[in-house]
């Protein structure tokens, strides 16, 4: 039992002793006494306020910020900030995304955990988030060619923004749509596309930024396939194909 918990079970235990024995000093005065020193809604009252306090300031019971290295449902990912409370977990994670500018490192697209929401071509680990890469030499053999088509079919999508764009490099991003509810930029998915010409190939990320558990659940609120959705919807308008067994998303929804 962490030192949290501790604090918060001896807290409670004084609270307990402190009002049983108040409310029988209240009884014994009223019944001994033709003056009664307190009313029993007082007694109440104030116990309930040391209740309160407790809540409020016990890290055991108030809405937390945990370290990304001490959450278990943020395991396998990077950038993250993990707000708990008794009812729910909310981990929203902002490292994952490709860094052009780092020197020295293999620039290729991150996996997704299996507390994370979407699908990757990078993951291998994890085949329930695994996509096959696609293909555009249906279309043309032409790379520039097929990155300008690309590129004009993610901006066809409703409501998606694009947010860095090269000549091989692009990250958009999008509202969630499921689970309901997330607002901000805590609330958006984030797409990559990664250009390959030497292999005719363009690699792709889309995950939540967000994920919610929900006490007893390991496993995060699904988001309806909506990153698989999303995906196989711009790969039908380019005509592309795909380089592998599709992905048929999660069946539990």
């Amino acid at each position: 039992m962490t030192a949290n918990y501790l604090t918060t079970f001896f807290s409670l235990i004084i609270i307990l002793l402190w009002t049983t024995t108040t409310t029988t000093s209240y009884a014994y005065h009223t019944a001994n006494s033709p003056k009664t020193p307190k009313s029993r809604r007082d007694v109440i009252r104030a116990a309930g306020f040391a209740a309160a306090w407790v809540a409020t300031n016990s890290p055991a019971l108030a809405v937390q910020d945990v370290p990304t290295n001490q959450a278990a449902t943020s395991a396998g990912r990077k950038g993250c900030k993990t707000i708990t409370d008794p009812s729910r977990t909310v981990v929203t994670c902002r490292g994952e995304l490709l860094d052009l500018e780092r020197e020295g490192v293999e620039i290729r697209l991150s996996g997704i955990s299996a507390t994370a929401n979407g699908v990757s071509t990078s993951a291998i680990k994890n085949p329930s988030r695994f996509s096959p890469p696609w293909t555009y030499l249906t279309e043309t053999s032409d790379a520039r060619v097929a990155w300008q088509s690309l590129v004009k079919a993610v901006n066809s999508v409703a409501g998606i923004k694009i947010e860095k764009l090269t000549d091989s490099y692009l990250h958009a991003t999008i509202p969630t749509e499921s689970p309901p509810g997330l607002t901000g930029d805590d609330g958006l998915d984030d797409l990559e596309f990664l250009l390959k010409p030497d292999d005719n190939l363009v690699l792709y990320r889309s995950a939540s930024r967000t994920s919610v558990f929900v006490y007893p659940l390991t496993q995060p609120i699904s988001d309806r396939n909506s990153n698989l959705n999303r995906l196989e919807s711009i790969r039908a308008k380019l005509g592309w194909e795909e380089l592998g067994y599709r992905q048929e998303g999660s069946k539990l929804l």
